[in-house]
């Protein structure tokens, strides 16, 4: 670990000189040689550099939705290419260079701040040994030594012997139970974090690989945080439990405000948005104009809860724009979408005009008026003769004596006798 951590040198003295310049504030209020003064120096510490790696995290969430969206055609590939590792990779390349998506981006965050959490580790663990390291002088080395978190030292371990726990002043039971709820509470949060995302932000409409490899990093990622953790200082099981908290309030921050189209938390978040929109009639944060705006730009494509959406809002009078905002719908179009995903645009007042009058019983016994201009009569050839209605005036038959043999005989009778009646309930 300490050849890993070497290899991170490079930014041990900008870190070890933002620890010194919060200790120096946090040692005025708390006392220098407190572990309030060091614990807070090291939280503060991780909040600076999640604050810059928030640019990173916004890239993150992009390229973990677009891995999402092409999941569908990442499995067409798998299998039209099962047998051609070689053409398979091709094809992944074309698609990700297509659709401009780098899988590598969802693992910025961890990526970059890699160098801090390492040149973290090297200045507490030169504490511990008593090296003075980066801008750390030998007299902020004594007082990091002496400063305890809930009576463990900032330098201790978990694999600490009894006496290099007295060597730092501080007994190895206290180091073993701060220790081991530091564990818990990183894994804990971990565990939850992967979790709140694979339960409520993610698209439930699409089963891939994708959503496996998920599912098994939330039960992987909590171990392997618990295995290293025994062998991390103190100090380190601060920094990551905090970098911990933060990504998951973050996550929670984004979930509630802008969930993965298609997730659960979409359909919350909509079913919020409804009601607000429903009841002032305006949008009121450029956030929801740009996701209705995303939403009206789908057409067909919409999900299930985008519909309900749209539908919602022309039930209550209201018709989302192509910009984002809302307005009435009296005398505008009015956008409806079906569960097949297409849509009707009409207005209140031709809709209304649509709806066709209601028929007596006698026009719906006899099929209702004719439209105008319709054509009812058929050709001679194809009309039979007793598909005319009962009230038309019927041509007599053609009596004996009077030319009947010259006449033709009508479809359906026999010829050269006598002809037999035909039924009335008969047609």
């Amino acid at each position: 670990m300490d050849t890993i951590a070497s290899l991170f040198s490079f930014i041990t003295t900008p870190v070890s000189w933002v620890i010194v310049q919060f200790h120096t504030v946090y040692g005025k209020i708390f006392g220098p040689d407190t572990g309030w003064a060091w614990g807070l120096s090291i939280v503060s510490l991780v909040i600076l550099i999640r604050i810059c790696l928030i640019p990173l995290f916004v890239k993150q969430i992009k390229a973990t939705r677009a891995m999402q969206t092409l999941q569908p055609e990442m499995k067409k590939i798998q299998e039209r290419y099962k047998n051609d590792k070689q053409r398979q990779s091709e094809e992944m390349m074309k698609l990700y260079k297509e659709t401009g998506t780098n899988p590598l981006s969802s693992c910025l965050p961890i990526l970059a701040q890699s160098p801090f959490f390492f040149a973290l580790y090297h200045v507490l663990n030169g504490i511990a040994n008593g090296d003075t390291i980066g801008v750390i002088n030998q007299s902020l080395l004594e007082s990091a030594q002496k400063a305890h978190i809930f009576g463990a030292p900032l330098a201790a371990k978990f694999t600490d012997s009894a006496s290099e726990a007295t060597a730092l002043g501080a007994s190895l039971t206290d180091v073993r139970v701060v220790t081991a709820i530091m564990i818990v509470l990183m894994s804990a949060s971990q565990f939850f974090t992967q979790r709140q995302l694979m339960t409520k932000n993610v698209d439930t409409s699409v089963k891939t690989p994708f959503m496996q490899q998920q599912k098994m990093l939330m039960y992987v990622f909590p171990v392997m945080f618990a295995v290293f953790g025994i062998n991390f200082p103190v100090g380190v099981l601060v920094y990551w439990l905090t970098t911990n908290v933060w990504t998951m309030g973050q996550q929670m921050y984004v979930i509630h405000n802008n969930p993965t189209p298609g997730s659960k938390a979409q359909a919350a978040y909509l079913e919020r948005l409804y009601k607000h929109v429903s009841h002032a009639g305006k949008t009121r944060r450029r956030s929801e104009k740009t996701i209705i705006k995303a939403i009206v730009a789908k057409g067909r494509d919409r999900n299930e809860a985008e519909r309900k959406f749209i539908n919602g809002l022309t039930k209550a009078g209201l018709a989302a724009q192509a910009d984002g905002t809302v307005a009435k719908s009296d005398a505008q179009t009015v956008v409806e979408t079906a569960e097949d995903g297409t849509t009707t645009t009409t207005s209140a007042a031709a809709a209304k005009r649509q709806q066709p009058k209601r028929q007596s019983k006698s026009q719906r016994q006899t099929g209702g008026p004719k439209a105008a201009g319709e054509t009812t009569s058929l050709s001679k050839s194809d009309e039979p003769e007793d598909a005319k209605p009962s009230g038309a005036a019927r041509p007599s038959a053609p009596q004996a004596g009077t030319g009947g043999g010259r006449s033709k005989a009508q479809s359906g009778q026999r010829k050269g006798g006598p002809q037999r009646p035909k039924s009335p309930s008969k047609k």
